[in-house]
């Protein structure tokens, strides 16, 4: 993680804490990310460059006042770093794509983002049936969860053996999206928080959950790991698991983050929206399995009755041009 091209006055995760209204934002600190903090606008953006290529995560983080003038120090930061660098913006909110649209970019719908209301989860009702019936399966079976401290973190190795387990079962074409995830490690780990599944002492999965900021707080389901073999409801009761936690802790909030290419049609397409693009995306949504498994994210998402489904955007700054779309496929890891 690197902050440029200004120093940041201010620790980055404080500046987000300050700033942003974003469920992900969270995001902004793994560990490749670039920062940018503005000399006039107490802020960050988070960027990750390559060449001409330049994919912003997020919005400005910023104070509502400030979020413009922010994102044009950027853009004028890139215009004076030569090499007639080009800004594509991924998982914007709906409040930031107005901004964009002004300063000339192309603005499409990418996805949708889950989120539930804690203080109004129950786990009682027909919604939550295949829930309840899968965490009965799995405690069954003996499965139990347990929060891992900081002492704990010599699990790191079989958690790892877990992740490259995972990826193996998801099918070779299937990769991470690598900028629209989090890491186990990295400068934001303090802050990170990780419930484990185990049964006879072997690890069968787990979940981290990092901090949600903003308009509303809480916490953001990140990494989801699970052994191909462990017994079915394993995934749910650890999240159950972490929701009562959360509960009890008087938590506001649990964002179930991005799903690319589902629930497209909650709104409509910005008035700058490439078609081509709305079509590919949507192409995406309905035959896309071998590049991201989304009809199987929603689904699962969808499962615990989200109180709030939000749309998210990309920007491209130019207009939609397919090297482009290339590059920032190949930048989160998804081709």
């Amino acid at each position: 993680m690197t902050v440029d091209p200004v120093a940041a006055a201010t620790d980055p995760a404080e500046l987000l804490r300050a700033h942003a209204d974003h469920p992900s934002a969270f995001l902004a600190l793994n560990s490749r990310t670039r920062h940018y903090s503005g000399r006039g606008a107490e802020g960050l953006i988070a960027y990750r460059r390559a060449g001409r290529f330049v994919a912003q995560f997020g919005g400005p983080f910023a104070a509502p006042g400030q979020r413009a003038a922010l994102l044009d120090e950027f853009l004028g930061s890139l215009r004076a770093s030569g090499g007639r660098a080009r800004l594509t913006a991924v998982q914007l909110r709906a409040q930031d794509v107005r901004l964009y649209e002004d300063r000339g970019f192309t603005v499409n719908r990418i996805g949708s983002s889950y989120s539930i209301d804690l203080t109004r989860f129950t786990l009682s009702g027909k919604p939550l049936a295949k829930v309840r019936q899968n965490v009965s399966r799995a405690r069954r079976e003996g499965c139990t969860v347990t929060e891992v401290s900081g002492s704990e973190h010599s699990l790191r190795s079989g958690l790892d053996a877990l992740d490259a387990a995972w990826l193996r079962a998801k099918g070779r074409h299937v990769k991470e999206l690598r900028f629209l995830i989090g890491e186990r490690g990295g400068p934001g780990a303090p802050l990170r928080r990780t419930f484990v599944a185990r049964r006879d002492g072997r690890t069968l999965g787990y979940i981290t959950y990092s901090p949600a900021w903003g308009s509303r707080p809480g916490w953001l389901y990140d990494l989801t790991r699970r052994e191909p073999d462990a017994p079915c409801g394993t995934v749910e009761l650890i999240n159950l698991t972490a929701v009562q936690r959360f509960q009890e802790e008087g938590a506001q909030w649990l964002h179930l983050g991005l799903t690319p290419f589902a629930s497209l049609d909650t709104e409509p397409e910005p008035a700058s929206a490439s078609p081509v693009l709305t079509r590919a995306v949507r192409l995406l949504g309905t035959h896309g399995g071998a590049v991201y498994p989304a009809r199987s994210q929603e689904a699962f998402k969808r499962k615990w009755a989200p109180h709030s489904v939000d749309p998210e955007y990309a920007a491209f700054q130019g207009g939609v041009r397919p090297l482009a779309v290339w590059r920032l496929l190949r930048l989160t890891g998804a081709v």
